[in-house]
């Protein structure tokens, strides 16, 4: 069984959300913000189980650019700079179909981790800066 392609696609900036329809009926609003906190990127996934970089001052991030890969992913390109994440049909296609499910399980690890939705990413290089 082939999974759903993809027969439109609009990015609404104002809103921040990915406008995706599939080939059996099924349109998708999905927000830029679960689209960047959920990149399959191994930037944010890690490179294994338990290596995942929790993203998080992402509720306003946009999407400056679009490239198709093949037929089969979408590679946004984020305004933080991040433009590495490939999202199959299937992926994205998952993203909208469980939205609720995904929305849930990233509120959870931010509580997990003492953070919320707005913190600020730490700095990629060395130690965390401690000013206040």
């Amino acid at each position: 069984m082939s999974s759903p392609t993809p027969t439109a696609l609009t990015l609404h900036q104002a809103s921040r959300v990915l406008e995706i329809g599939f080939d059996d009926g099924q349109t998708f609003r999905i927000p830029f913000e679960l689209l960047r906190v959920y990149s399959p990127s191994a930037e944010v996934q890690g490179h294994g189980p338990g290596q995942e970089v929790l993203q998080t001052g992402k509720r306003n991030v946009l999407i400056t650019d679009v490239a198709m890969v093949g037929h089969y992913a979408l590679q946004p390109r984020f305004d933080d700079g991040h433009e590495s994440g490939l999202y199959t049909w299937a992926y994205l296609y998952d993203l909208g179909a469980r939205q609720a499910e995904h929305w849930a399980a990233y509120e959870a690890r931010l509580k997990l981790a003492g953070v919320d939705r707005d913190t600020p990413m730490p700095p990629k290089d060395g130690p965390s800066c401690h000013s206040h």
